[in-house]
């Protein structure tokens, strides 16, 4: 029998590898499967944004830095959440929900925005102010996501596609929002103008901590299980100079200077590798 070129092996061998970095592997968890009956259609703006590796890992990771500023976010991880001892367990929980619901079978992703809901009536308490608080609440279910969708967005354009038309970037807010609405967030923007509309405002419900700060270090410094250190660097480097000025402030995050050039580059080299890996135009 011929043996497989070397290309073809490596190309194997890093799949593999990031493969186990989503999926918990040894607990038998396997890669969602691509189905043809998924809530969106193939080729349409969520599955090409959301198909990126690289710049999904970017804009989740400023997609949270992003969630913490919100007190009752960040009350529910702090009260409800064992983040220090499983960070990268509930990073890979949270990329799994997103491949379900973006590329998986339709009934499959309905269930899993269903556990979800479940999960979000369950949780609640107090703020240390008094306020009482529910993972549930519309307007907290709004900012996480469009924390999200901000973020996975502008790493996109940046990484990825930075020509991508403005139809398309509003269409891709357009389809996040059926999620959105499933989940019970309310307001939920349907193009760009909407999204910055509606980012402005909920900035006011924001408030800096050193909850938060700390929240922030470690989303910045953990290290998922089988990735290389330095690319936790990389990713949070891009992560942090894609955050308005006022997140970064907020969190006392220094916005990355001349090295964020190599970084950038990096990154951008990483994308392009993992697409050729996994065979994406």
């Amino acid at each position: 029998m011929p043996q497989e070129p070397l290309s073809e092996r490596l190309r194997l061998k890093l799949v593999d590898r990031v493969r186990g970095v989503f999926n918990d592997i040894e607990g038998g968890e396997q890669p969602v499967p691509v189905s043809d009956e998924a809530l969106f259609d193939k080729n349409s703006p969520i599955r090409m944004v959301h198909a990126d590796i690289v710049a999904m890992m970017v804009g989740g990771i400023r997609s949270l830095l992003l969630q913490m500023l919100h007190p009752h976010a960040l009350q529910g991880v702090l009260d409800h959440s064992n983040f220090r001892e499983d960070m990268h367990g509930r990073l890979r929980r949270t990329a799994r929900f997103i491949a379900v619901t973006t590329f998986g079978y339709r009934d499959d992703a309905q269930a899993a925005i269903e556990r979800v809901n479940r999960i979000h009536a369950a949780v609640g308490g107090t703020l240390p102010d008094g306020t009482r608080y529910e993972a549930s609440d519309p307007r907290t279910l709004a900012w996480v996501h469009v924390a999200e969708a901000t973020s996975f967005l502008a790493a996109y354009l940046r990484h990825v596609r930075p020509d991508m038309p403005g139809h398309e970037q509003d269409e891709y807010y357009r389809q996040f929002a059926v999620i959105a609405r499933a989940l019970g967030a309310d307001p939920v923007p349907l193009d760009r103008r909407e999204a910055e509309v509606l980012f402005r405002e909920l900035r006011g419900d924001l408030r800096a901590s050193p909850q938060a700060r700390e929240v922030a270090q470690l989303v910045l410094t953990q290290k998922p299980e089988g990735s290389p250190p330095a690319v936790q660097a990389l990713l949070g480097a891009e992560a942090v100079a894609l955050l308005p000025p006022f997140a970064r402030s907020m969190l006392v995050l220094e916005r990355p200077g001349l090295a964020a050039i190599p970084a950038r580059a990096a990154t951008w080299g990483m994308g392009k590798t993992l697409r050729w890996a996994f065979r994406q135009g």
